[in-house]
């Protein structure tokens, strides 16, 4: 009786191991994150003032948080430097499923 326990365990630490090792191979080799369910619309935001001149309004966006899509709400931020242009993050398409492109400067 105490030999079927102790396999019963080491089977149950064998799989949760295993599962722990296969995980990243699941992973995409660029470390993005695959979503089967595309986002939702976007939510329409009212923006308040900026909060002084040379300001640019970063538009919220659907994040996925490991379970569902929360939205991140816009804000003003100033550019790193002159001319630099904000380009919004968006979810793009692929045969494993949706992944977002994080907004970045230009």
């Amino acid at each position: 009786m105490e030999t079927r326990r102790l396999c019963g365990k080491l089977l149950g630490v064998m799989l949760v191991a295993g599962t722990l090792l296969a995980a990243p191979a699941c992973a995409s080799p660029r470390g993005r994150v695959y979503v089967r369910v595309g986002p939702p619309a976007p939510i329409v935001e009212a923006r308040v003032v900026a909060p002084g001149q040379g300001y640019i309004w970063i538009s919220g966006y659907h994040n996925w948080n490991g379970r569902a899509y929360a939205w991140v709400p816009g804000r003003w931020e100033r550019p790193p430097r002159a001319r630099a242009r904000w380009v919004p993050a968006h979810w793009q398409h692929e045969r494993h499923g949706w992944y977002l492109v994080e907004g970045h400067w230009r």
